[in-house]
């Protein structure tokens, strides 16, 4: 049995050799910015009723109401997360992590009706009236 092992000893430092070595500044993927992308959305009806406190002056330069998607981003450093019109590049940003969640937003939530009782109350509405005979 000796003779088969006499190669695990060697095999075991070379794997185990690595173990110790603090990750290198250049592993892991490439970083190209601090913004992430979340997605496109269509710009809907509210935004160009937004109360914005300047637009451009200019008379062909577009408005809120020419925006037609929203990009929203995330700033990988901060968690800002930021809604740009596409025309305008005027943007709204919302970070939640500036200040602690109030209680009643921490896991689990309090509900109105829990799912089980939805759907109890579609499946009554959905069943027809019972005859009479």
């Amino acid at each position: 049995m000796g003779a088969k092992l006499w190669f695990l000893a060697p095999a075991a430092a070379v794997l185990l050799g690595g173990c110790d070595r603090q990750a290198d500044e250049n592993s892991g993927p490439a970083r190209h910015g601090r913004y992430v992308g979340i997605g496109v959305f269509g710009a809907g009806d509210l935004w160009q009723h937004m109360a914005i406190a300047r637009q451009a002056s200019a008379a062909k330069a577009a408005t809120i109401a020419d925006d037609e998607h929203i990009i929203v981003v995330v700033d990988s450093d901060t968690g800002e997360i930021r809604e740009c019109g596409d025309l305008t590049g005027y943007c709204v940003s919302m970070n939640p992590w500036t200040r602690a969640l109030a209680p009643e937003q921490k896991a689990p939530v309090a509900l109105g009706a829990h799912a089980a009782e939805l759907i109890a109350a579609a499946n009554d509405r959905e069943k027809p009236p019972a005859q009479h005979r």
